[in-house]
């Protein structure tokens, strides 16, 4: 079975958080995960704050299965924090102009480089470039599994593409899922949901139609027979005390 791999988004910008702009990232690399039997573990939406920024990034290089997809403040703008903060955390500090984002720009902008867009190609050290269609301005990542875009999604989701079918085009393993949707509130199965362990997808959503209550319980993982030995116990629950129920079962 191939490694568990835990794909996480950073989505940098206070023009998100102050309404000035919508967000189209995260949903644009939602879809590509999923196409390919990939799922988020979590995802943050920030304002340009060094520090916070350092510290998602430490969080996240804290689990070893992490994939990061970054967007936003890679360029020469004074509150372009993420270059930085990026070889802070994942280099040591160590930076490098990078001769070959060096080239791009410059065949780019020509003279216009100097003095300031020259400075988008100061990347942590053994970068790897992502390809920017719009103004060849690239994008980077490193260790194979960090990877920094920009902000604007005309750039960003052609270098989201690119990384995913280098190097994530597929998982091998496909996630099993039942979903079983019970006669009853949440409350009547409480117990039964204490069982569940904690590494399997559990989720408990509660309908009221009417008079009428309903829970929609899901369980999903790798394993067929664990999903399927612990999820028997709701329906053991179900036959045991009368309760009607409806049974689904999903791959994906």
């Amino acid at each position: 079975m191939e490694k568990k791999v835990n794909f996480y988004s950073v989505i940098i910008g206070t023009e998100l958080l102050n309404g000035r702009r919508n967000d189209a990232h995260f949903s644009f690399l939602n879809k590509q995960l999923l196409q390919r039997g990939w799922e988020q573990k979590a995802s943050f939406v920030i304002n340009d704050d060094s520090k916070l920024m350092f510290d998602i990034f430490n969080l996240i290089k804290s689990d070893p299965n992490s994939v990061m997809f970054c967007f936003g403040g890679i360029g020469a703008t004074p509150d372009d924090y993420t270059r930085e903060v990026a070889g802070k955390v994942f280099t040591n500090g160590k930076m490098e102009f990078h001769e070959e984002a060096k080239n791009r720009i410059i065949n780019q902008f020509g003279d216009e480089a100097f003095p300031h867009r020259i400075n988008m190609a100061y990347l942590p050290i053994n970068a790897k470039l992502l390809t920017n269609v719009v103004n060849n301005v690239a994008g980077f990542y490193l260790e194979d599994r960090f990877f920094f875009t920009p902000g604007f999604p005309s750039m960003s989701q052609a270098m989201v593409i690119e990384a995913l079918d280098l190097l994530y085009p597929k998982s091998i393993v496909t996630k099993y899922k039942r979903v079983l949707t019970v006669n009853a509130s949440e409350n009547d199965l409480i117990d039964t949901m204490k069982k569940m362990p904690e590494h399997l997808d559990f989720a408990s959503l509660p309908k009221i139609i009417g008079q009428d209550r309903k829970v929609v319980i899901s369980l999903a993982g790798y394993d067929k027979d664990e999903v399927d030995g612990y999820f028997q116990l709701f329906i053991d629950f179900c036959e045991k005390f009368g309760k009607e129920y409806i049974l689904k079962d999903i791959n994906f």
